[in-house]
């Protein structure tokens, strides 16, 4: 590799695969803000959100209208709405609480990515970019589009028309291009197939500056990290690069004006690559120079201190993990499965990716038992050791101990009420609008089941009821014999009672026993024979006692 792998014990990173979601054919995941909710794109046009906490189906979303796969899933600020592109290029908004669909807006080119904007807490705007043409900006609310330049204008003001709509019915014009707003959605960071990064004000339409990518390869993928601090791209040459941005997160747009005021003296595209030099610097180069493989979906961790890239090569499912100085810190090998999306939870070492057989993968850190985390004086042994006890150890008093006054002031206040900020959310504040679980929905019982279920309990009875063939013909044998006064009838009625207990049928021998009990003997030779089933000993013994009176 192009750095020596570092010790893996000093960064808190994934290590090993954890668990796996399956429903469907899953394509394409993203996290909300809080990492509570995985929300899951199928190929089937559905849309799956997952409690990531119970690792259960928390809500399915399901458009009536859209069969095709899911092509990319986005969630508002507070994860009260979902924005899915799906390859019948189509966009849909989708009420996260509810369910419902708010709208519906179709394209003319099919979006790879969709992302709606970061600033507002129900964005009616969304940033697509579709397979072949320029990124636009859509309004949901009316579907109206509003095109994005991708190539520097040859006039000197940055303004190009306004191509609104316009597409050719040719060869598409353009490559797929990458595209994504900063923090707070006030620029649009575009990565064009000339290698150069435009930093473009959607408002005016208006390229601001332009950054020139090292080599000038296609530029694939390009994200900002959670802080806004940072901006990765992924290039054509296989190099993922990392840019340290030096814009304010907020007011980014009046600090370009400032940086405009002061570079007058130039135009055209200087004057652009002039303020570009002044907005983003690079930092840090990641390729793999022995294999020289491409990557596939880079991003940030949640704190934005490691790196990820995916193999994109065939049958692998290889993610690399660097930190941010430059060094490779850990190769994670999963199935033989290629890999399509990678996911970095918001807060937890937890990195999620989805493999071309549909599955989710939950890559989590391998922990070890620390038995000394309990007590702070217990000491863990590599091997026995000697111990040589203290004189006084076992003392009711031991002269060596010593109570140690405790610094603390009893008397003061403890404050339990102010929640001190996390720092992967530094921006705000834990706000209470914000959408962190879905409110579990029972699912009714299916009433084939319960039909089902009914039909056998009866049936369970009915045979219960019902008696067995040694009952119904014990009753009318009792009813037609009369022979209270002989001395078998006590005998024959311990037999019969004893028969039903059993269930089983005598043996010959026994048969003959119960013969010599009658005060003569029988002459029915058919009583000694082996007998096939209970109805027909009672019934041979009803015929005996009946002959054996008459004969009296």
């Amino acid at each position: 590799m192009n750095a020596p792998i570092i010790d893996p014990l000093q960064g808190d990173f994934p290590e090993v695969i954890e668990e796996y979601l399956e429903h469907g054919v899953m394509k394409c995941i993203s996290f909300n803000r809080r990492g509570t909710l995985l929300a899951a794109g199928c190929s089937d046009g559905n849309c799956v959100i997952w409690d990531f906490e119970t690792r259960g189906i928390a809500k399915e979303l399901r458009d009536k209208d859209c069969i095709a796969a899911i092509t990319s899933v986005s969630w508002s600020k507070y994860g009260h709405r979902i924005l899915v592109s799906s390859a019948d290029k189509s966009l849909t908004l989708w009420d996260v609480v509810s369910g419902e669909r708010i709208s519906r807006t179709t394209l003319q080119q099919t979006p790879l990515q969709a992302r709606l904007h970061p600033g507002s807490s129900t964005p009616s705007l969304c940033l697509a970019c579709p397979l072949s043409s320029a990124p636009m900006i859509v309004d949901l609310n009316t579907g109206s589009t509003t095109v994005l330049p991708v190539l520097i204008p040859d006039t000197s003001n940055g303004l190009v028309p306004q191509s609104r709509n316009k597409f050719s019915d040719g060869a598409p014009p353009y490559t797929p291009t990458a595209a994504c707003f900063n923090k707070y959605g006030d620029l649009v960071y575009v990565g064009n197939s000339k290698g150069e990064i435009l930093i473009i004000d959607y408002g005016t339409i208006q390229v601001r500056a332009m950054v020139p990518v090292t080599g000038g390869a296609v530029v694939k993928n390009i994200v900002f990290s959670r802080s806004g601090e940072y901006l990765l791209t992924n290039s054509n040459d296989r190099t993922i690069r990392i840019y340290e941005n030096l814009l304010p997160l907020k007011d980014g747009l009046r600090a370009l004006d400032d940086l405009d005021k002061t570079a007058n003296e130039l135009d055209g595209v200087e004057k652009l690559k002039a303020i570009g030099s002044k907005c983003l610097t690079l930092f840090r180069e990641f390729q793999d120079s022995i294999t020289k493989m491409h990557w596939k979906a880079p991003c940030f961790s949640g704190d934005g201190e490691w790196v990820i890239g995916g193999s994109a090569s065939k049958g692998e499912h290889k993610i690399y993990i660097w930190d941010r100085a430059g060094h490779l810190v850990k190769i994670l090998e999963g199935p033989k499965e290629a890999l399509i999306d990678l996911a970095w939870h918001p807060v937890h070492p937890i990195v999620v990716s989805v493999s071309l057989t549909g599955l989710v993968y939950i890559w989590a850190k391998d922990y070890t038992e620390n038995w000394s985390a309990f007590a702070p004086d217990f000491k863990e042994l590599e091997e026995n050791e000697e111990y040589v006890e203290r004189e006084d150890e076992f003392d009711l008093v031991p002269e060596t101990e010593k109570v140690k006054e405790s610094d603390v002031n009893e008397d003061d206040e403890v404050d339990i009420v102010t929640v001190e900020k996390d720092s992967a959310f530094s921006d705000s504040d834990m706000s209470q609008e914000e959408l962190c679980f879905l409110p579990a929905i029972p699912s009714p019982d299916i009433p084939e089941q319960q039909d089902k279920c009914i039909e056998s309990s009866s049936k369970l009875v009915d045979s219960n009821h019902s008696g067995s063939p040694l009952s119904d013909d014990a009753g009318p044998n009792g009813r037609t014999t009369n022979h209270a006064s002989s001395p078998l009838e006590d005998n024959s009625a311990a037999e019969d009672a004893v028969a039903r207990k059993r269930k089983r049928k005598p043996s010959e021998k026994g048969l003959e026993l119960q013969a010599e009990k009658v005060r003569k003997p029988l002459k029915s030779s058919g009583r000694l024979s082996k007998v096939k089933s209970k109805s027909v000993i009672h019934q041979d013994n009803g015929n005996g006692f009946l002959g054996d009176d008459v004969s009296d």
